[in-house]
Formats: C-alpha cells, sequence, structure tokens
C-alpha cells in the first residue's frame, strides 16, 4: 500500500487569543496537494484571523501549523506559500510589469527566471498590452488580476486568497476564477475564503465551514448536504381559485392555495401530487422547484446569512 501524501497544509488545534477574546478554538484540518478549498463562516468567525497565522503575518497561541511537512516557524517553512490578501496590494504608481518586478524580486526572483516569470503572468491575467500602464489607470477587476499575479510568481505549492473577487463585477470574477483553475491544473493547492456561496460550492472539491472560532463542518457538498438537510427538493403548488381539501396520507403541506412537499424522486412524486390536488378540485397556477443548495446547509448550520 503506498503511503498518503504528505499534506500541503495541516492545522492541529489552532488557538488565538486577542487581550480577553478567544478568535480561533482549536481549529484543526488539513488539505491534500491539488484541492480546491472553500474557506467559509459568517463575519467575526475567524476566517481572516486564520489566514492572517498560516500566513505567518499574526503569531498564534496554541497549536501547530505545517507547511508540506514542515512546522510555520521552520526554516523555509512559507517558500512553498503564495498569499493574496483581501486588500489590494500593488503600487499604484508602478505599472503592470514594474509591480510584478517588484513582487518577484521580494520572492528571490532574479535575472531571467524573473522576466520568464513576469512574461508568464501577464499573459496569464491577458494584460499583456497594458504592461506599461501605471495600474492606477486599471478597472477594479485588473487590479485583481495583478494582486494576484503579484502573489504567485516564485510558483508556490499552496496558494491562500481571501476574497479574491471582493468589488469586482461577474465577467471578471469568472476571469479570475479562470485564471485559479489554470494554477490548479498545474498542481497548485487552493484555500479561498469567499462570501459567494455560489463560488464556493461550484469551484471547491471541498468547503470548510468555521463559525465562533471552530470547525463547524467539513466535506464535500454532497457530504455536507448528508451531514445536515437531505438531498430532498423542495416544491411549492400555487393553486387558482378555492383551496382544496388536502388529501388523506398526502405528503402535501400547506393552506390558503399554497402547498409544499419534498421529495429525492421528483419525477415519480410531482405528478401524482398535482393529481391528488387537481382530483380535489384545484387548478394548477404554479410550480416551484428548490434543490438544497450550500445556502441551505450554511444557514443550517449556523443561524446566519454569510455576511452577518
Amino acid at each position: 500500500m503506498e503511503d498518503a501524501p504528505q499534506p500541503a497544509l495541516e492545522v492541529s488545534e489552532l488557538r488565538k487569543s486577542y487581550a480577553d477574546h478567544e478568535a480561533l478554538r482549536g481549529v484543526s484540518f488539513r488539505i491534500t496537494p491539488g484541492e480546491r478549498i472553500a474557506l467559509l463562516g459568517p463575519n467575526g468567525a475567524g476566517k481572516t484571523t486564520l489566514i492572517r497565522c498560516i500566513s505567518g503575518r499574526i503569531g498564534i497561541t496554541a497549536g501547530q501549523i505545517r507547511l508540506f511537512g514542515k512546522r510555520l516557524n521552520q526554516p523555509n517553512a512559507t517558500s512553498q506559500l503564495g498569499v493574496v490578501p483581501q486588500e489590494l496590494a500593488i503600487y499604484s504608481d508602478l505599472t503592470a510589469r514594474e509591480n510584478l518586478e517588484c513582487f518577484g524580486r521580494l520572492h528571490g526572483l532574479r535575472g531571467s527566471k524573473l522576466r520568464d516569470r513576469v512574461d508568464w503572468a501577464l499573459k496569464w491575467i491577458g494584460l499583456e498590452d497594458r504592461a506599461h500602464d501605471l495600474t492606477a489607470k486599471f478597472s477594479g477587476g485588473m487590479k485583481r488580476r495583478v494582486n494576484i499575479a503579484c502573489g504567485v510568481l516564485h510558483q508556490p505549492g499552496l496558494l491562500l486568497l481571501d476574497e479574491p473577487t471582493v468589488g469586482v463585477d461577474p465577467q471578471s470574477r469568472q476571469r479570475i476564477f479562470d485564471m485559479l483553475d489554470d494554477l490548479n491544473r498545474l498542481g497548485t493547492t487552493i484555500l479561498l475564503t469567499t462570501h459567494h456561496l455560489d463560488e464556493a460550492e461550484q469551484r471547491s472539491d471541498r468547503i470548510i465551514i468555521i463559525d465562533h472560532g471552530t470547525v463547524i463542518a467539513d466535506g464535500t457538498i454532497d457530504q455536507l448536504l448528508d451531514g445536515t438537510i437531505g438531498k430532498r427538493k423542495r416544491v411549492e403548488l400555487e393553486i387558482e381559485g378555492p383551496a382544496p381539501p388536502i388529501p388523506a396520507g398526502s405528503a402535501i403541506e400547506g393552506t390558503l392555495g399554497r402547498y409544499q412537499a419534498a421529495s429525492e424522486n421528483l419525477a415519480e412524486d410531482l405528478p401524482r401530487w398535482i393529481e391528488q390536488l387537481t382530483q380535489a378540485g384545484g387548478k394548477l397556477k404554479n410550480i416551484e422547484i428548490q434543490s438544497p443548495n450550500l445556502h441551505h446547509v450554511f444557514l443550517h448550520l449556523t443561524g446566519r446569512e454569510l455576511r452577518e
């Protein structure tokens, strides 16, 4: 039997306190190389504190962080780490190329290696024709792309992104995630925080949810659904005219012309429900079908919207 791959990131019983406030209360999880992980939690849950601890920007109170097997405080432990903060970290009085060259040097790149990586980055973010323009002239989405490129010039094995699409339009969001998909195909492990649940559900292999400084869920979307609200689709049937009585023994519930039911097999159940209502004298006006998704899981686990 082959040994399991060494985790790209392993967080064990991580705690972080500020005066009398404990922001992280024993957080533990691991990420396998090549995974795309979405880190979710309501405002104040500890997401940004966790990212800052992993990146080494703030010290930890207790616990341990390992990057590709090395403890965070060991020499060169962060050499395979790329960090893209939520705040734009580029210089508006420099061009796109100058920004990339500056951050490349901070990552230890020099000479032809630096030139090659900067040329690659400009092509990757689609700004080759704007390489010599000041970033002050760029749109928010273009600045985000430069910001991300600055964090990956040294080809990190693990990339941390804190809200990488905040404040950008839908087209720019799509471009950014296409860029991240390219990186992931090349082997980069990705951990990102986001306030967009659709991004988390569609663009990650696994989802970690934290609240009040602890991990409250960790798994694929299917695993999270199975462990919480299930996969039954909810159906709402609206009846025109007088509300018919609900047939005895029916799975349908409701009054005043609006009825609800849930099923894992709508192809079989929905025609029967419609028939029950119409035979009782109802005239079908509208049908709404809602599949369970990450938003419902998140509300079930935290009792709050993501932005609360």
